[in-house]
C-alpha cells in the first residue's frame, strides 16, 4: 500500500484541489485493450470531423493551470502542464501517441475531459508519495532521458516519494524510474482540478471512465479522493 498526501503548504496555496488517485492491481499491459483502441479512435475522429477540440490555454481549465505554475514560478508558455501540452500535440498532429495501453488510457481521459493526469509504477515507489514544495535539493530524472539528472527549483510543486522527486511543476513531467509499462503491474493514475467546486463532478467522470478503461485488465481498480479536507489516502 502506498500513502498519498498533500502537504499543508499545498493545500493553503490552493484550497480547491481535488485528486482522484485510480489504483489497478494485477495490471495485464500485454493483452489487447480494445475499449481503449475505441477511446482514442473516437477522439481522433470527433477532432477531425470538428465536433470536439481540445481544451486549450483560454479553457477554465487550462487557465487555472497557467495560473498556479506561475504562482510558483514557472513559465507555462514554456514548461506546459501536461494536458495543455497533450491537447496541443493533438490538436497538430490530429492524434495522440501510442504508448501502451495504460498510458494510452490515461492519454485519452485526460485529453477528453481537458484535466491533468498522470501515472506511477508503485513497485518503483520508495515510501510515502506527497505533492509538495520542492526545497531544492532533490534529484529527477526525466521520463525517457535515464542518463539526465535535474534539480527541481525550491518553491516548485513536485510529487515526490523518500527517495527522488516523481514529476516536475506539480504534472508538468514524469519520473523514468516510476514510468508504467506494458509490464507494470500496480499502479496509481492521478487525475487533477484546481477548482473542485467547479470541476470535482467532471473530475469524478473522469475517474470512473478511467477505472472503466483498467478494469478489464486489472484484478482489482479503486478510486480515492485528496483534498485540503482529505490530504491522505491510501492506494
Amino acid at each position: 500500500m502506498t500513502v498519498f498526501r498533500i502537504a499543508p503548504a499545498v493545500a493553503d496555496a490552493f484550497p480547491g484541489t481535488l485528486i482522484a488517485v485510480v489504483t489497478a492491481t494485477g495490471l495485464r499491459g500485454r493483452e489487447p485493450w480494445p475499449h481503449t483502441v475505441t477511446a482514442l479512435e473516437e477522439l481522433e475522429q470527433q477532432l477531425a470531423d470538428g465536433s470536439w477540440t481540445p481544451a486549450d490555454e483560454a479553457d477554465p481549465r487550462i487557465e487555472a493551470w497557467h495560473t498556479a505554475y506561475r504562482a510558483f514560478g514557472t513559465n507555462p508558455r514554456r514548461i506546459r502542464p501536461s494536458v495543455d501540452a497533450l491537447g496541443r500535440r493533438m490538436a497538430k498532429k490530429g492524434g495522440l501517441p501510442r504508448i501502451n495501453p495504460a498510458v494510452d488510457s490515461y492519454n485519452a481521459v485526460s485529453v477528453r475531459h481537458g484535466l491533468p493526469c498522470g501515472a506511477f509504477d508503485l513497485d518503483h515507489v520508495t515510501g510515502a508519495v506527497d505533492i509538495r514544495h520542492a526545497d531544492g535539493t532533490e534529484s529527477f530524472t526525466p521520463l525517457g532521458e535515464p542518463d539526465t539528472v535535474e534539480t527541481p527549483k525550491p518553491g516548485e510543486i513536485v510529487y515526490a516519494d523518500s527517495e527522488i522527486v516523481l514529476t516536475r511543476h506539480w504534472n508538468h513531467r514524469d519520473a523514468h524510474r516510476t514510468r508504467v509499462t506494458e509490464d507494470s503491474t500496480r499502479v496509481a493514475f492521478v487525475l487533477e482540478t484546481l477548482h473542485a467546486d467547479r470541476d470535482g463532478d467532471l473530475l469524478e467522470v473522469a475517474a470512473d471512465e478511467l477505472q472503466g478503461l483498467l478494469a478489464p485488465h486489472a484484478r482489482q481498480t479503486a478510486v480515492h479522493y485528496l483534498s485540503p479536507q482529505q490530504p491522505q489516502a491510501t492506494a
